[in-house]
């Protein structure tokens, strides 16, 4: 079976394709990413902005050509992620250093996402996809990989090429094949007091 699916986002004005075109599917080729590729993601990550420029992100780099590594970082991930991610040539754990030089660092988790997002931007301009994961044992993965106190374990990525969503197990396809939505922009974006949705942005229409 052969599936595919537009799931490009429909905006109320146009952005970057990079940024429209992105979405996290769980079906992936077992094709090795290149290391050009997967350089080029921990750099986009490396210049992502931070406070103090104290750069608190932190990764664990597995992929399936070095097993031992990348069998430990699937067995930390929840059942229900391991049944897709087996697939993905290239399982990343994200940390953040969440107190620095004895202090805690109030922006730690800002700063890497922030540093997770120029990475996605990076994957989906270099062809790849990936799917950020919640969905794991963090005190296994501070065990097993020696992730000091002073960092935190944040998510998982699964990066390399998009596979078939036909080839997913029936529960997991379906979320691949649905359509993407959002929150319109007037549920989120506010002006004057709280909930109230600024009038720049109040259009009707639910965001895809």
């Amino acid at each position: 079976m052969n599936v595919t699916v537009d799931k490009s986002a429909r905006t109320q004005v146009p952005i970057l394709s990079y940024i429209a075109e992105r979405w996290s599917p769980r079906a992936f080729q077992e094709k090795p990413v290149e290391r050009e590729k997967i350089i080029a993601l921990l750099e986009a990550a490396r210049w992502a902005p931070s406070a103090r420029n104290f750069q608190p992100w932190r990764f664990i780099l597995t992929t399936r050509s070095e097993a031992e590594g990348y069998q430990r970082l699937l067995g930390c991930l929840s059942e229900r992620n391991q049944r897709w991610a087996q697939h993905a040539p290239v399982l990343l754990l994200v940390a953040a250093e969440v107190e620095t030089n004895g202090s805690p660092n109030r922006t730690a988790l800002y700063d890497t996402g922030l540093a997770v997002g120029t990475l996605t931007v990076q994957a989906t301009a270099s062809g790849l996809v990936l799917r950020q994961m919640g969905g794991f044992d963090r005190d296994r993965a501070r065990a097993v990989f020696q992730i000091p106190a002073n960092c935190e374990p944040v998510c998982v990525l699964a990066i390399g090429y998009r596979g078939d969503p036909g080839l997913l197990p029936d529960d997991l396809r379906e979320g691949d094949l649905a359509p993407r939505t959002r929150r319109p922009l007037g549920e989120m974006v506010f002006s004057r007091i709280w909930g109230h949705a600024a009038s720049m942005v109040n259009g009707k229409s639910r965001q895809r």
